[in-house]
């Protein structure tokens, strides 16, 4: 019998060039974001006033489902490790994904969207940590932060496209009343499928050498000390990062309607997207640890005027700062996990890392609304901008600079 093939990866691209598959990829949730994004400013109205969700019921919906997710994403990335091809787990969550968001529109009750929501996170927490490692896979390390820089800026693309198609639908469904919020949720439903037609037919997954069979503990166990720590930081800026549902709710409360909401949200995500890359570049030259530190300084900062800060014009100035915030943490923070960890061990290690974030969602999210309803509109955001701060004191103590530099990985 003929030897069974050795397992062939995908070469990284060349210093200074991006993979196809990265570029593919950022399609994908290009196309993926506009469906979830033209959903986003509307799911907590759709909730509260159509479906007559409480504040605390909104923050249960949003942290349940968060939560539950979490809990496949690190068994997700040890498979990802451990199959002999990452994609199949990716176009099964995007697919999954994708199905739960348009049935949100046609439940008759907020706790039918709590069990669809969770369908969907289930989706996003299967796909998220094979589709990351197979970004870092393809990347030279010196270009690590450009690649993960761009593909949020495409995400982020996808994310302005999407609110923008969101209030264009409901400005010209204002006479259906509740009835444009579910037509809405339908039309999401084509983006979210030609996102899964991009996934099967442009992205390769060549083979990748697996890491010795090992449980999940065991695997968990590999991953270093430098990314434990960095997931403590990580872990404790999370506990204050509540869901977006409660920035979208200040807004409107401020004055915003409904499809002003969405154009609000627009601006954030242009901002975000702008930024995305470039911030990534400067990653790959200054360092990531700068830049987190700043994202987390611009959150409390952000926070703290949310909290302080509630006009119509506060709120707005508070979201794009939010952009600015995001451009600086999400990219950096997937291009500082590879840095850390082996080439073996990436999936494992994003999804213990987008574990532990939306395990964190679930408090954070249930203490926003307790905090929204019975203390203020403020305390939710005082307390994100409390252990922002607290993460950043606690950044540079558990993971100086020079263990950053010790600890990056060139494969």
């Amino acid at each position: 019998m003929p030897e069974p093939s050795a397992p062939t990866p995908d070469p990284p691209a060349p210093p200074g060039r991006i993979h196809p598959n990265v570029i593919a990829l950022g399609f994908t949730s290009l196309f993926t974001d506009i469906s979830s994004e033209m959903l986003v400013p509307i799911l907590p109205l759709f909730l509260t006033v159509t479906l007559g969700a409480t504040a605390t019921g909104l923050g249960l919906v949003e942290g349940v489902a968060e939560c539950v997710a979490s809990l496949l994403r690190t068994t997700s990335g040890w498979l990802a490790d451990h199959m002999e091809r990452r994609k199949p787990l990716v176009v099964a969550g995007y697919g999954l994904s994708g199905a739960a968001k348009a049935a949100i529109g046609f439940a008759t009750a907020w706790p039918a969207v709590l069990v669809l929501r969770c369908a969907d996170r289930l989706g996003k927490g299967l796909r998220t940590p094979p589709r990351d490692a197979l970004i870092a896979d393809v990347t030279a390390a010196a270009d690590r932060g450009r690649a993960f820089g761009l593909h949020r800026a495409m995400d982020t693309t996808g994310a302005v496209i999407g609110p923008l198609l969101g209030w264009w639908l409901l400005s010209h469904w204002t006479a259906l009343g509740a009835e444009a919020y579910r037509r809405v949720f339908y039309v999401s439903a084509v983006p979210a499928a030609l996102s899964v037609l991009v996934l099967v037919l442009f992205v390769r997954s060549g083979r990748h050498v697996a890491p010795p069979r090992r449980t999940l503990a065991e695997q968990a166990g590999a991953l270093g000390g430098p990314f434990k720590r960095f997931l403590v930081v990580d872990a404790i800026f999370q506990l204050g990062n509540s869901s977006n549902a409660f920035v979208l709710l200040r807004t409107q409360s401020a004055g915003w309607s409904a499809s002003q909401v969405s154009l609000v949200y627009v601006a954030f995500n242009v901002v975000m997207a702008l930024l995305a890359t470039p911030f990534g570049i400067l990653s790959d030259r200054a360092g990531r640890r700068p830049l987190l530190l700043a994202g987390y300084g611009v959150y409390a900062l952000t926070y703290g005027l949310l909290a302080l800060w509630a006009s119509r014009t506060g709120v707005v100035v508070a979201f794009l700062l939010l952009g600015v915030h995001t451009a600086l943490v999400d990219g950096q923070a997937k291009a500082m996990i590879a840095d850390l960890v082996p080439k073996d061990l990436r999936g494992t290690a994003y999804g213990a890392h987008a574990t532990v974030v939306g395990l964190a969602l679930l408090p954070a999210s249930v203490a926003a609304g307790a905090l929204w309803e019975h203390v203020g509109h403020s305390a939710p955001f005082a307390l994100g901008a409390a252990l922002a701060l607290v993460a950043a004191m606690l950044f540079p103590l558990l993971l100086p600079a020079r263990a950053e530099r010790g600890a990056r990985r060139d494969a």
